[in-house]
């Protein structure tokens, strides 16, 4: 006869299965190695494109990238600081651009051109950054990574000028030193350029594209103004 006062050995209890979902703080992770701004920025974007610059608040940000509320505030500070930082990333998108277009081009007039042509492309490929980034009084001006960013694209569009090194700005400003022949020709020819753009990307010139023989679209009607127009440094009076 056994005893039935006998306890029963323990049994080992069994692992969990593991589920193939990552958890929660997995999901969260990239925030302790520094990714969540770059997470954040792009989310903005993506609310930038789809709610426009009204709907670009640091709720939306968060809501979008899927953290929590506090995130955007706790790494760009404010609103102001989210949208500096991703105009800084537009500045620096359209200096890629300007200089992937320029790149290898022999002569200042083709230079010129294919300049305007590298601001335009990335005006079409970035229509609701490129708004954004015309909207200066929505920016904090002391934000370094916005400071620098700026001056990368003042020494992309100084180049049309010529295809030697140019000099780059210093402290908070812009632009390096210039004559003042160079700032007028510079202020009517990026006046021009980012004038067509804006034109271009809020459908302002469909109408008139359509009026006109022998031109298709908007394209290529901004394709023959740049062109046709020419600015060269003239003697200031």
């Amino acid at each position: 006869m056994s005893d039935t006062n006998t306890r029963r050995p323990a049994t080992t209890p069994r692992a969990k299965k593991t589920s193939a979902k990552p958890s929660v703080d997995e999901q969260l992770r990239p925030y302790h190695h520094g990714s969540l701004p770059q997470a954040l920025l792009a989310a903005a974007e993506v609310v930038l494109k789809r709610e426009g610059i009204g709907g670009l608040t640091l709720r939306a940000i968060a809501r979008e990238a899927g953290v929590s509320h506090t995130a955007p505030q706790h790494h760009f500070g404010d609103t102001a600081g989210v949208l500096s930082e991703l105009a800084a990333s537009g500045f620096m998108r359209l200096s890629a651009s300007i200089a992937s277009h320029a790149e290898d081009v022999q002569g200042t007039a083709e230079r010129r051109r294919a300049i305007a042509r590298g601001y335009i492309a990335f005006a079409k490929k970035n229509p609701d950054l490129m708004r954004l980034m015309s909207r200066g009084e929505m920016f904090d001006p002391n934000r370094p990574s916005l400071i620098e960013a700026r001056k990368a694209a003042g020494l992309a569009l100084a180049g049309v000028f010529s295809d030697e090194t140019l000099a780059a700005p210093t402290g908070k400003d812009t632009f390096a030193p210039m004559d003042a022949t160079r700032a007028v020709a510079l202020t009517a020819a990026w006046a021009f350029v980012h004038g067509l753009a804006l034109l271009l990307i809020d459908g302002r010139l469909n109408g008139l594209a359509a009026s006109a023989q022998g031109i298709r679209n908007a394209d290529e009607l901004v394709a023959a103004a740049l062109d046709h127009v020419q600015i060269t440094p003239g003697k200031v009076k």
